[in-house]
């Protein structure tokens, strides 16, 4: 493990974050990657026979979880970065891989937190476990910013430590009876969540596939919008927009479309908004801006990608009381129960930097870091552009997805590592349809995007 973490810690990541084009945003860090010092050498010895041996329990191992194959995409990239290290030790890895922020944390938002931290040494200020569902007033402020004239109320919204925990959540709500449909590619933790959950079958390696999910094809040729009558009827509907991996950000006339299939065949669609605030286009930035979405949606939503909470962890789920199941019972309530089950609310202090973060100030402030993530997607963009790929997204989220037509999406992040020692993600780890494709993310440090592109010129001139 202390190997694991001296390989971390001597490396530059990169991510993602909302609003807004281009700014002049200066990070107040602006460190490029640097070698490791040392690398110490793990040797593999002998088990002895006592280990061998080691005692087991009677429990059997949640054969659902056994289904998984592999390992969860991200911690695999970090696998095989760390291998690379191991074998190049004084290399400067960039990495262009997993969607973690690299610029500060805006300073009006972590004033906030810092004083709320402070306040928790006085009796005064003082607070213990505070509601499941979040503070009023930051609910209240989440309302009136992202669905002001929507239709949204302040108790339909759900304070979380993060979208991707509360898309867990919801799959303990929906249970292990429920049929799921997935863009594809899409974000890993759609599928890998109703796996373990026992929503599928086991996986089919011919087609890269679960049986019993509804795997919607996304490809250039359909604008990376599934073609929905070719898709059979599900009870749930995961969708991102914009979304990861492909950047692809749907319009208004496409979710009105999404939002009648749903209604058509008694579905709820989970729309996963983690990246609306990076939207340029004219297009929605929250499901409940179509007519008829409260009836069969649920939105997630993050300040991970908008104001560098990857760490800090704040996030929100919004179900509608329009919401409900086939004997119309509330979703939320059901939700809501599971929150006070699972989960004790969310950081106090987390709280007071998302609050902070929806002052006009911390709006501005979160505008300026997004220009800033937006202006390395272009940089990228223009980048392989000028080298003859085929590129997609970029405009509308903080990914780039790089078509290499007939090659093995695990085969082109291996050579990129092994030639530029830069980290990218394999498409194929998002889902069949990326096989061939790479995403690039636009998060890092501005010297270590332009240093990237160089090394990406000099492979592929």
């Amino acid at each position: 493990m202390s190997l694991m973490n001296n390989l971390s810690t001597s490396m530059i990541s990169s991510s993602s974050s909302t609003f807004l084009a281009p700014t002049s945003f200066n990070s107040r860090t602006q460190s490029v990657s640097v070698p490791l010092k040392s690398i110490n050498i793990v040797k593999c010895v002998a088990t002895p026979q006592e280990q061998q041996n080691a005692y087991k329990t009677k429990v059997s191992r949640n054969a659902n979880i056994a289904k998984l194959q592999a390992g969860y995409l991200f911690p695999e990239v970090a696998r095989r970065r760390a291998a690379h290290l191991l074998k190049y030790p004084n290399a400067q890895v960039i990495s262009l891989g997993i969607g973690d922020t690299t610029e500060p944390i805006p300073d009006v938002i972590t004033s906030a937190m810092a004083k709320r931290s402070h306040a928790l040494s006085t009796l005064e200020g003082y607070s213990g476990y505070g509601a499941e569902q979040g503070e009023k007033a930051l609910r209240a402020a989440l309302a009136s910013t992202f669905y002001r004239n929507l239709g949204i109320e302040d108790d339909d919204i759900f304070v979380s430590d993060g979208a991707k925990c509360d898309i867990s959540r919801l799959q303990v709500v929906f249970g292990s009876n429920v049929t799921m449909a997935v863009q594809d590619p899409s974000y890993p933790a759609y599928v890998d969540s109703s796996v373990i959950m026992g929503q599928t079958r086991q996986f089919q390696k011919d087609v890269e596939k679960y049986g019993n999910i509804e795997y919607m094809r996304c490809t250039p040729e359909n604008g990376f919008f599934p073609v929905l009558s070719k898709v059979a009827r599900t009870d749930i509907i995961f969708f991102c927009s914009p979304n990861n991996p492909t950047g692809a950000a749907a319009t208004r006339e496409q979710l009105t479309r999404l939002v009648k299939f749903a209604k058509d065949n008694g579905s709820i669609i989970v729309y996963d908004s983690a990246y609306a605030m990076y939207m340029s286009d004219d297009n929605p930035r929250s499901i409940f801006e179509i007519p008829g979405a409260k009836e069969v949606a649920i939105e997630t939503a993050s300040f991970s990608k908008y104001a560098g909470f990857t760490g800090v962890r704040l996030g929100w789920t919004v179900i509608p009381k329009q919401l409900l199941f086939s004997d119309g019972f509330p979703v939320a309530k059901d939700f809501n129960r599971i929150v006070c089950t699972c989960f004790n609310g969310a950081s106090n202090i987390a709280q007071a930097g998302g609050l902070a973060c929806l002052s006009s100030e911390g709006l501005e402030a979160m505008q300026e870091v997004i220009g800033f993530y937006k202006e390395n997607t272009k940089i990228i963009v223009e980048t392989f552009n000028s080298l003859g790929f085929k590129v997609y997204g970029g405009k509308n989220a903080p990914y780039v997805w790089v078509h290499f037509p007939g090659r093995s999406s695990w085969d082109v992040f291996s050579e990129i590592l092994e030639k530029t020692h830069i980290v990218t993600t394999p498409g194929s780890g998002f889902g069949p349809g990326g096989e061939g494709f790479i995403r690039v993310s636009a998060f890092g440090h501005r010297e270590n995007v332009l240093e990237a592109c160089r090394r990406f010129k000099q492979l592929y001139n």
